[in-house]
């Protein structure tokens, strides 16, 4: 059993890797399409014949690259990174959602166990902390710049 890269059409990860599972072959037990991978589909299967078999009825999957990678090759695909990675105390951000959408302000506080971040609006007479999630916030300039 390995684990396999498929290529396939930019932007029909998601596609290809759906089309995978739903063919519901035994032999075949994940199909992956992380985000930050482009033309590509990650499959754990036992081998690569049942694997090119079933790519030939799949529209937009291209190949199999030839060897298989080991699961400590794709787990840092497996846990999602938290929102508030990349921001520092200090930063200026556009808040992106939320009542304050457009304002720009400065991170105060990080708190990574909640994935959220205290800021300081910029405009405001009177500084008024706003926690926000880490999603909701997007860096216009960084301190370690």
């Amino acid at each position: 059993m390995g684990i396999y890269a498929v290529k396939t059409t930019a932007s029909q990860e998601r596609t290809v890797a759906d089309m995978i599972i739903n063919r519901e072959e035994p032999e075949i037990h994940a199909a992956l399409a992380p985000d930050s991978l482009t033309s590509y589909v990650m499959v754990e299967s036992e081998g690569d014949a049942v694997l090119n078999r079933v790519l030939e009825d799949i529209p937009h999957a291209r190949s199999i690259v030839p060897g298989k990678s080991d699961i400590s090759e794709v787990e840092h695909f497996l846990s999602p990174k938290p929102d508030v990675e990349g921001i520092a105390e200090g930063d200026i951000v556009e808040l992106i959602a939320g009542p304050f959408k457009g304002e720009k302000a400065q991170v105060q506080r990080i708190d990574e166990g909640k994935d959220q971040v205290t800021v300081e609006l910029y405009e405001a007479t009177v500084p008024i902390p706003v926690t926000v999630r880490g999603d909701q916030i997007r860096v216009l300039d960084s301190d370690e710049r």
